[in-house]
């Protein structure tokens, strides 16, 4: 299996969740490509160009946002490994609504973990953080629910494909913070699943293999 786009998908997805500080250049049939991350955040304020990031420039086209660029590896490169975009019409509508839930599943993780960053120290309130937990609980159960009917061990069916490769990286998220496996057994089992994918482990933030997060955000959820 070539591991080539599946791989530069997960480092755009991780780069920009986790607010690297680094530019990563590609090589992709023979021509170097590259993506910024947030290293180009502070120069974009000054002088007035700034855009969603990462950015993707592959010749002479440039592409803005995780999503929109995995679009375009895939369309561009996809007789390069597996193929992550179903034919089936049922199976790529499926795909489709998997990868774009998945948008609201991590800004719905991201109001739990990150709320204190988020929030001003002085406009915190445990009943606006305790909502917020509700919210991600009844996330939680609806991807719980995906799994659990689904037709086959991925978001869309049998076979891995871009919907796995966008919302891995907040499954993955959920573990690190601590999120019980005994209560999720579905998500625990699709986390098992790919974590140890070449591509995956290739692209890990390398704080991640120093051991877990210090504070277990997500132990009681």
């Amino acid at each position: 299996m070539c591991q080539g786009s599946i791989h530069i998908t997960y480092i755009l997805i991780y780069s920009i969740t986790y607010i690297n500080i680094h530019i990563f250049y590609i090589n992709i049939q023979g021509s170097t490509t590259f993506i910024q991350t947030y290293s180009s955040l502070v120069k974009a304020f000054r002088d007035g160009t700034f855009q969603f990031l990462p950015t993707f420039k592959h010749g002479d086209t440039v592409v803005n946002e995780s999503y929109a660029i995995c679009l375009y590896l895939e369309s561009h490169f996809k007789s390069q490994g597996n193929q992550l975009i179903p034919d089936g019409p049922e199976e790529q509508a499926l795909m489709f609504q998997r990868m774009f839930e998945g948008l609201t599943f991590y800004e719905k993780l991201g109001s739990v973990i990150y709320y204190d960053w988020y929030v001003p120290e002085g406009e915190r309130h445990d009943s606006a953080l305790k909502r917020n937990k509700d919210g991600l609980v009844v996330e939680l159960g609806l991807w719980e629910g995906y799994l659990s009917k689904g037709s086959g061990s991925f978001l869309a069916g049998k076979s891995f494909s871009l919907a796995d490769v966008v919302v891995f990286p907040t499954v993955a998220f959920l573990f690190r913070f601590g999120l019980s496996a005994g209560r999720y057994p579905k998500l625990a089992e699709y986390y098992a699943l790919l974590k140890d994918r070449p591509s995956i482990k290739a692209s890990w933030p390398p704080h991640w293999l120093e051991g877990p997060e210090e504070e277990l955000l997500l132990k009681d959820i």
